[in-house]
Order: structure tokens, then C-alpha cells, then sequence
């Protein structure tokens, strides 16, 4: 089974996730800061990390930083409310950049094409 790794700093988007790709099949765990998630990726060696940028303390992307410096091969997906991150070269390195939406259609055909 593969895991993902969610990040969201809001709690019910959180685990509107964790439903959502749970009943894909997939092994969710969740973390609502960059600490946690850089926590999350040591002990558990997600197949894939979902990646929110707006969360309390570190943002997402110095956590993407220093995520790809410790496991430099982790496909990670940047899920933003903001589009204007994209121009941001560190976004870059991640594998997919989704805007947020209602719709998450996007967003899990995203995890289906990296996960395959």
C-alpha cells in the first residue's frame, strides 16, 4: 500500500484528504506544520507528499527544502490556495503544482500518474 503524506495547516481539509485518498487505497498520514511534516518523512518514508505553502511557522516551501535535502528523491506535490507561488523557483523541485479547488479531480489524478 502507498503512503502519502499530507500537510494542511486547516484541520477540516485535513482530514477531507485523509477521506479522500483513504478510500483510494492509500495509507494517509497527515501534519498541520512544515516541523511535522519534516518529522513525518523521516519516520515514515512517504511514497508521496501532498504539500500545502501557507502553514504556521516554517512555510511550505523551505519545508520542501529541506525535505528534498534529506530525501532528495521524494515526488511531492505543492497544493496552494495562491497560484503566484508557481513563479517561485523553489516550487520547482516539486513534481506537480495544483491549485486548490472544490474539485479535487486534479489533485488525485495527480497522485494516480506519480504513484503508478
Amino acid at each position: 500500500m502507498k503512503k502519502i503524506l499530507i500537510v494542511e495547516d486547516e484541520e477540516a481539509q485535513r482530514l477531507l484528504y485523509k477521506e479522500e485518498f483513504s478510500e483510494m487505497g492509500y495509507q494517509v498520514t497527515l501534519a498541520a506544520s512544515g516541523e511535522q511534516a519534516l518529522k513525518g518523512v523521516a519516520e515514515d518514508r512517504p511514497d508521496l507528499v501532498i504539500l500545502d505553502i501557507k502553514l504556521p511557522g516554517k512555510d511550505g516551501l523551505d519545508t520542501l527544502r529541506e525535505m528534498l535535502n534529506d530525501t532528495p528523491h521524494i515526488p511531492v506535490i505543492i497544493n496552494s490556495a495562491y497560484s503566484h507561488y508557481k513563479e517561485n523557483f523553489m516550487s520547482w523541485a516539486a513534481e506537480e503544482y495544483i491549485v486548490k479547488s472544490a474539485d479535487l479531480t486534479e489533485l488525485k489524478n495527480a497522485v494516480k500518474r506519480i504513484l503508478k
